[in-house]
């Protein structure tokens, strides 16, 4: 016999089993990937592998059978004792140079010195952060790893290694993004122990193979026909980035880059032509 009881009990039974149905499941969202899934580390560049002896490897141009290809490098030059003259008056750094290689679209390495950096410290972080350029290591100091370079003056032995890693100190502080582990002598001049004092820094050494000949100079026709005879396949050409002691370099440049694609040369980076090279490694 169903009482009134059962009654009640039985609908209440119905309801609650109506409710649930009713109730909408929750939603299932995917989870967000996490940062280290989504953020790829950024490729090491290229270097070249020890040299003799273990030494700091020396590249001076890209194998000539690797295609019509050219970087045109720039040394921002500023020695360390040169700030009373920056603060006369002088320029050491080339703001219209810059401009022109973006206009053009020109892929450039410039080598900066710590000094240069903080002296003009907007500038280099924005090189820094300019994709079309790489910012490479050209000392701190600007002064010679060896007796007797261009007058300049000249380092010990014991502070190469230092000055190198103060750049990319100054490189740091002031906001350039990824320096590369490129060093070029200032002046180009080197021995076995200066090679031997940068092993522990670890950097490819960046010479070149065709002098612009601007430094000092006024006549920007005479450094373009200088770049262009002497350019061939794989080539660095070293011109400066310092508007004091090369003033006709962006005139140059303007003459020098039309006339180089006009001959089916593609403008590239260092690290470009360094990757190339039979003994650098993959980036990875």
């Amino acid at each position: 016999m169903i009482t009134s009881v059962h009654r009640v009990a039985a609908v209440c039974a119905l309801v609650t089993a109506l409710a649930a149905c009713a109730a909408p499941h929750p939603v299932q969202r995917p989870r967000p990937a996490s940062s280290a899934a989504t953020t790829a580390p950024a490729p090491r560049p290229p270097t070249l592998a020890p040299g003799p002896a273990g030494l700091t490897p020396v590249f001076e141009h890209a194998p000539r059978g690797a295609g019509k290809t050219v970087a045109l490098t720039f040394d921002a030059d500023m020695t360390a004792g040169q700030g009373p003259r920056a603060a006369a008056g002088e320029r050491f750094d080339h703001p219209r140079l810059i401009a022109t290689l973006r206009a053009l679209e020109v892929p450039s390495t410039v080598f900066m010195t710590g000094r240069w950096a903080e002296e003009y410290p907007d500038q280099a972080r924005s090189l820094g952060r300019d994709p079309l350029f790489e910012v490479a290591n050209h000392s701190y100091s600007h002064y010679a790893f060896t007796d007797d370079c261009h007058g300049l003056p000249t380092l010990g032995r014991d502070r190469m290694r230092a000055d190198v890693e103060r750049a990319y100190t100054a490189f740091r502080e002031v906001g350039v993004a990824r320096p590369m582990p490129y060093f070029r002598f200032p002046g180009g001049c080197y021995d076995r122990e200066a090679l031997k004092a940068l092993v522990p820094a670890g950097v490819t050494a960046v010479q070149w193979d065709v002098v612009g000949g601007d430094a000092f100079a006024t006549d920007a026709g005479a450094v373009a026909r200088q770049v262009l005879d002497a350019v061939r396949p794989g080539s660095v050409v070293v011109l400066h980035c310092t508007r004091s002691a090369a003033p006709a370099t962006e005139r140059a440049v303007r003459e020098i880059v039309p006339e180089l694609r006009r001959r089916g040369y593609r403008l590239v980076k260092v690290s470009d032509l360094i990757a190339t090279a039979p003994t650098a490694p993959l980036p990875g």
